[in-house]
């Protein structure tokens, strides 16, 4: 919803003056993708009809996390672990000492 619109529904035009919202919305946005590394997932969620308009959030979090990446490691050692773990959205590492490592990011 634009501040505009908000302003008007809530009948407070300071809304209008408060630049609280672009921030927010721009954090949310790099964060977004930050979690999730996809730009189109995060074209959506913004509502862009370009997606050079959502380019800029890659730049952002490029620049601040410069690849620093966090995963949540299981392992699993029985058909049942395992099943659990790709249903959780885990992905599958390798094969250490009779069980399967799996990883999913934070």
């Amino acid at each position: 919803m634009q501040r505009s619109k908000v302003a008007a529904k809530l009948k407070n035009e300071r809304i209008n003056k408060i630049t609280f919202f672009y921030t927010l919305r721009h954090w949310k946005a790099m964060m977004e993708y930050h979690r999730t590394k996809d730009i189109l997932h995060v074209m959506r969620l913004l509502w862009h009809k370009r997606i050079k308009n959502t380019l800029q959030y890659i730049q952002l979090e490029e620049a601040l996390f410069q690849g620093t990446v966090d995963y949540i490691c299981k392992v699993a050692k029985t058909e049942a672990e395992i099943c659990k773990l790709v249903e959780d959205g885990f992905d599958h590492v390798c094969d250490f000492q009779g069980g399967s490592v799996f990883r999913k990011r934070k």
